[in-house]
């Protein structure tokens, strides 16, 4: 962007110089002008051939965290839980997460059948979320009249959203979802492993998993020649650290018929990564980012991990050119009497113990770095962190 400023306002000198002087010659300008449109325009396209991606694990709605938004006029306000992420967030071209709580209105309540107020969408939407996955297991939560209003408060908020939909019909006009951004095409499919036992009521649809359902909605995302294909993918175990066979069999299906990234959320805790350097186009798993916010609290469940990707297109073909995770964890500090969130990129505070109000908050923090570093440096494949130095996130050597 600097070269290409000082390229304007040496254009800018020379065109001065021209009208007020008149010392350069035709030829010249005709030459420089070609020289100069040429180098502008293969600025753009250079622009154009990268694509960075992040994705973001459960939002979620506990009766806490809907106190703890409640502002003193009634009305509720999310701002501070991203505000120490947002520059991670809006960094990126494409941000994602999964929404596990439904917009259905009042009375507004947490576990264990979800309804936050519309307040949250807008927040994640404020800190430069883009896209939000919304088949989860707690979709239903509030039955129809949940479905139907979560996705008309996306819509009026213009919230681009996937995984349930106002009805069948909706479903096959708009789904897959395709995003085109920087001369790149991305598919995204979004599924559930269920609906915590409550039946989905007709007509809204929610994306359940079933691998033939899958194989089809992969084959109208491939009908479509994108450039990359993501399956967003609510499933596995909660509170295991290892991804277990089912999720290993359904993310085989993925690849196999022509997803490039399957993204996992719903066990609450973090799980390994995995970078395919063999395949012919760029394989990627995360079998699950963990919580993003949360009023979880235990060991292990108090923070997750946000994935970046970055695609470079050269000559048609898609490369992962960079890849890692940011840890983040959740700071509930109690401030008269009130109870705060913020969702804290562990490694820009780790070094910075005096930011938080006590040192048992501090060391939560680093307890859940020691134990989420010790377990994605021993299982990941081909991904490592992003850490923070002198003001500045360092990407993984790849």
């Amino acid at each position: 962007m600097q070269i290409l400023m000082f390229k304007t306002y040496f254009f800018e000198y020379l065109l001065i110089k021209v009208i007020f002087k008149k010392n350069l010659n035709l030829k010249f300008m005709r030459t420089f002008f070609i020289l100069f449109f040429s180098i502008a325009l293969l600025s753009v396209k250079a622009q154009d051939t990268t694509l960075s991606l992040l994705f973001m694990g459960d939002i979620m709605g506990h009766d806490s965290q809907i106190h703890s938004a409640l502002q003193l006029d009634g009305t509720y306000d999310y701002s501070e839980v991203f505000k120490y992420v947002t520059d991670e967030i809006s960094s990126v071209d494409i941000a994602i997460a999964n929404l596990e709580v439904t917009l259905a209105g009042p009375p507004f309540k947490g576990y264990p059948q979800f309804s936050s107020p519309d307040a949250l969408a807008m927040a994640a939407k404020q800190a430069g979320i883009d896209i939000l996955c919304t088949a989860n297991n707690h979709s239903v939560d509030r039955r129809k009249q949940g479905v139907v209003r979560t996705i008309k408060i996306l819509d009026s908020l213009h919230i681009t959203h996937t995984g349930t939909f106002l009805s069948k019909e909706e479903r096959a006009n708009k789904y897959p979802l395709t995003v085109n951004k920087n001369g790149f095409k991305t598919v995204i499919l979004n599924y559930t492993y269920g609906t915590n036992g409550i039946p989905v009521p007709k007509p809204v649809v929610v994306n359940i998993i079933d691998t033939n359902i899958i194989k089809s909605d992969l084959q109208k995302a491939k009908n479509q020649n994108p450039d990359i294909i993501i399956v967003f993918i609510h499933w596995g175990s909660e509170y295991q650290h290892q991804p277990n066979q089912v999720q290993k069999k359904i993310a085989g299906v993925c690849f196999n018929n022509g997803a490039n990234l399957v993204i996992g959320s719903h066990p609450h805790v973090i799980q390994k990564s995995e970078l395919i350097q063999d395949s012919i186009l760029p394989q990627f798993i995360t079998y699950s980012l963990g919580n993003f916010i949360s009023n979880q609290r235990k060991r292990y469940t108090d923070g997750g991990q946000m994935i970046k990707i970055v695609l470079e297109k050269r000559n048609d073909s898609i490369f992962i050119t960079q890849n890692g995770y940011f840890l983040t964890w959740v700071y509930t500090p109690v401030i008269k009497g009130k109870k705060h969130f913020h969702i804290l990129p562990a490694a820009r505070f780790e070094l910075n113990p005096d930011f938080f109000i006590s040192k048992e908050h501090y060391n939560k923090m680093i307890l859940f770095v020691k134990d989420s570093r010790e377990l994605l440096n021993s299982y990941n494949k081909n991904v490592g962190e992003y850490l923070y130095y002198n003001k500045k996130w360092i990407a993984p050597e790849r």
